[in-house]
């Protein structure tokens, strides 16, 4: 079995968009208006952006710990994402670190969802 999808709520579809393009090489499939968007990474994964309802918009879209984990192969490439982040005036609460075994960065974006970017190669 493979994971094919996910559906990501979000506050503001056009930012999701520019977002995962922009950090993440993420290229945009398919859009109907400012309600949905369907984002592909060019590896047989689909992300599905739905805006929130304007009802929802109060409401806190995810759990506390609920994350996107991205895997990358160097810890050269986590550092370079941390200084893409920079540049792109995202913050993150901590510079890449050791956690769990693994150099990681995390921080939030998209109206508080939390993102992690991790290598688990230990060589620069």
């Amino acid at each position: 079995m493979k994971l094919n999808h996910l559906n990501l709520c979000v506050y503001d579809l056009s930012e999701a968009i520019i977002f995962f393009q922009n950090l993440f090489d993420f290229q945009l499939l398919d859009q109907k208006g400012d309600f949905i968007a369907a984002m592909t990474d060019g590896h047989g994964f689909s992300l599905v952006l739905s805006k929130l309802r304007s009802d929802q918009n109060d409401a806190a879209p995810y759990p506390k710990d609920f994350h996107l984990g991205f895997y990358v192969e160097t810890m050269t490439e986590v550092d370079h994402f941390f200084k893409k982040l920079a540049a792109a005036g995202i913050a993150s609460e901590h510079e890449p670190r050791m956690i769990r075994g693994g150099y990681t960065l995390y921080f939030t974006a998209l109206g508080g969802i939390l993102f992690e970017v991790t290598c688990y190669n230990l060589q620069k």
